[in-house]
């Protein structure tokens, strides 16, 4: 219905009812609807000032309008072609997302109260009557707007309000849950203090005697006191300090004025008496102008790794001892082979009268005992060729027994205790002798008033997740009641040429030899000794396998028949005495021999003669350019199935191990006997057949 609008006023003079201002950006929007264009421009002159305006023409373009955007108020014409005024507010109440928006209803005919109650039945909030009054349809509008707005920003404040709270809500969240876990990091960090061996310490910089002032950490586990006790007793920590450590210890808390870092090891005696080791470390703190404030500091119990580092020093200078020993032991069996050697040979080509052969026999005598000394050294060195088998114990002390008769002498006496159903152990029956002999001896020494010395034996078993070697062993304990062995000592009693004893009365070597035949036979020593009370040396042993036989004795091995035929043998040294005894030997033995002095006289040899008369070989292992295994295998190039013989001054198997096949290997000294064994035994094992004897060449 097209009704003219009268004049509008001026925006100046609407009404001044207060609204909330907004910026452009939030402005309000103002639906009108209305079929006369010209009613839609001008109401949109009336209110464009308090609101952004939309038009619609019709009832369905309204509702479109109302699915994109949202209104503060609807302007609605009552009477409109197609869908009426009427109809269109009916549709706009039944939607959920438009029910709340004001409609007013714009009408220039049916005044009646009849179709002013229809229009407010259909969710109309008030009427404008055409002519359109500008103030009135601007106030009216204008209530709705600034309504509209304080809605949205009530809304708006609401929406912060909840952004806020939930932020907040989160941030307690947040910071409770970072509490928890840094107290969940206190409990971890003070329960893995707890559990080390340590003791923190804050201390005043001046405090005399030292006192902490703060005591945190594992106090009590490391040293047995409890914290109070060291605050009542102010000198209890210096007190206890060991003597020997106590000098030490003041100058480097003098040194730490200095303010650098300081640390210092010192052995503390605890609660129990026993000496820890304890690493003592200390920082001086500042303040933010770098003026010092206080001491804080760490005790760290580190006994545990001093004992490893002296297991580990005690290892690595057992090793070097037996590398030197091992070194220098083919030197001195080459001496000793010559000398024992060359003493064979006089005694066999020379008369002696009585008191010539006296002075042979002693110098005999002093050989056999450097062979020993050697072999003991050998034995701590853990390179002594030993030949394990199973040893019956009865027998072994029956025979240890009559060793010793006369070497205890009448005041000590010897006793056996082998307990029933004892095992067999597994190890060189010679060996073991000579190693019992060494501890009972040493148990005379330590009883010069005399005493007894017992000789247990029994059964150990070691089982699985020890940090010993788990299996079956047999332990001979050897006991004494004599004055028993410092502590301080106690550690370094296996090392090679250390005794307590009083000098010229032992060579040091008895226990160190003990210590490695156990070493090298599969188990271990261990010693326990108090001072005035004596001394217990246990060698433990593996238990022999089921299997595990001694070699029976071969009767006509003693014969001449039994070790072989007259050889044509090639004897190989670089070292001239022993090349000449043992050639001299080989001669008596009945054998043709041939001397090199090394591998490379051996090629000359061949290029000369051929050497085609030879049918055996005796070579030493160690010289210079071509090892004696090269010769054996060069000589069998041309003669295949040569047997051999290896004679070496080094104890050390592995370092023989690529030896040919067949090859039978001694060690000086020797004597014609074994020497004679071995080419009867090489000989056994070799197809290449004896040749008829021929005049020796050199």
């Amino acid at each position: 219905m097209n009704v003219p609008i009268t004049h509008p006023r001026p925006a100046s003079g609407r009404s001044g009812r207060p609204r909330v201002p907004v910026q452009p950006a939030e402005r309000a929007r103002i639906l009108i609807v209305d079929d006369d264009e010209r009613n839609l421009l001008a109401i949109r002159t009336v209110l464009e000032d308090i609101a952004d305006v939309v038009l619609a023409k019709s009832g369905e373009e309204a509702l479109r309008h109302l699915l994109k955007s949202e209104f503060a108020v609807i302007l609605l014409d009552v009477y409109m072609p197609g869908m009426d005024g009427y109809e269109t507010a009916q549709i706009i109440r039944a939607r959920e997302q438009t029910k709340r928006i004001p409609i007013i209803f714009l009408s220039a005919v049916n005044k009646e109260t009849e179709h002013l109650i229809r229009g407010y039945s259909m969710g109309a909030v008030d009427y404008v009557f055409k002519p359109v009054e500008p103030v009135v349809l601007r106030s009216k509008a204008a209530v709705f707007v600034d309504l509209y707005l304080m809605t949205r920003e009530v809304r708006r404040k609401a929406q912060q309000e909840q952004q806020l709270l939930d932020a907040n809500l989160r941030a307690n969240a947040e910071r409770l849950r970072a509490e928890q876990e840094l107290r969940l990091a206190e409990q971890r960090q003070a329960a893995i203090i707890q559990s080390l061996p340590i003791i923190l310490y804050l201390e005043e910089r001046d405090a005399t005697p030292r006192v902490p002032k703060f005591v945190g950490g594992n106090f009590k586990a490391v040293t047995g006191f409890d914290a109070e006790e060291l605050v009542a007793s102010p000198t209890l920590w210096l007190d206890r300090v060991h003597p020997d450590d106590r000098e030490r210890l003041a100058q480097a808390l003098r040194a730490r004025r200095s303010g650098r870092v300081h640390a210092v090891e010192y052995r503390w005696q605890c609660a129990d008496g026993q000496y820890k080791h304890f690493l003592d470390q200390t920082v001086l703190l500042r303040d933010a102008d770098g003026q010092p404030l206080e001491y804080a500091g760490t005790v760290l119990d580190v006994t545990d790794r001093k004992e490893l580092e002296s297991q580990l020093l005690h290892v690595r200078k057992m090793d070097a001892l037996g590398q030197l020993t091992g070194g220098i032991a083919h030197d001195f069996n080459n001496l000793l082979a010559a000398v024992l050697g060359g003493l064979g040979l006089i005694e066999r080509r020379v008369a002696l009268a009585d008191d010539q052969r006296k002075v042979l026999e002693m110098t005999r005598h002093a050989a056999q005992q450097g062979a020993e000394l050697v072999s003991r050294l050998l034995a701590f060195a853990r390179k002594q060729k030993l030949e394990p088998a199973r040893i019956d114990m009865r027998n072994l002390s029956a025979t240890v027994t009559q060793l010793l008769t006369h070497t205890l002498g009448g005041l000590v006496a010897l006793e056996w205790r082998l307990d029933e159903g004892l095992w067999s152990p597994y190890a060189d029956e010679t060996q073991l002798e000579l190693a019992l002999m060494n501890l009972a001896i040493n148990a005379r020494d330590a009883m010069p008033a005399g005493g007894r010395v017992c000789i247990a034996c029994r059964n150990a078993s070691i089982p699985e997740g020890t940090e010993d070697a788990p299996g079956d062993y047999v332990v001979l304990a050897v006991s004494d009641t004599g004055c028993g062995i410092p502590p301080d000592m106690l550690e370094r009693v296996t090392e090679p040429f250390f005794t307590t004893k009083a000098v010229g009365k032992g060579t040091g070597l008895g226990l160190s030899m003990v210590y490695g035949f156990a070493q090298q036979s599969g188990g271990t020593m261990r010693i326990e000794s108090r001072l005035d009370h004596g001394t217990t040396v246990e060698i433990w042993l593996p238990r022999a396998p089921e299997a595990a036989r001694g070699l029976p004795h071969d009767p006509a091995a003693d014969s001449p028949t039994g070790r072989g035929l007259a050889r044509n043998i090639l004897l190989v040294d670089d070292h001239e005495g022993v090349r000449a005894t043992t050639a001299a030997m080989l001669e008596d033995l009945g054998h043709q021999v041939t001397t090199a002095a090394d591998g490379e006289h051996v090629g000359q040899l061949i290029r000369t003669d051929g050497l085609d008369g030879i049918d055996f070989v005796i070579s030493d292992y160690a010289m210079p350019l071509v090892s004696g295994s090269e010769v054996i295998r060069k000589l069998r190039a041309i003669k295949p199935g040569l047997p051999g013989v290896l004679i070496s001054g080094y104890a050390d198997t592995d370092a023989i191990s690529g030896a040919p096949e067949g090859v039978v290997v001694v060690s000086k000294p020797f004597t014609p006997g074994q020497l004679q064994d071995a080419i009867a035994a090489a000989a056994a094992t070799a197809s290449y057949p004896a040749q008829p004897a021929r005049p020796a060449a050199n």
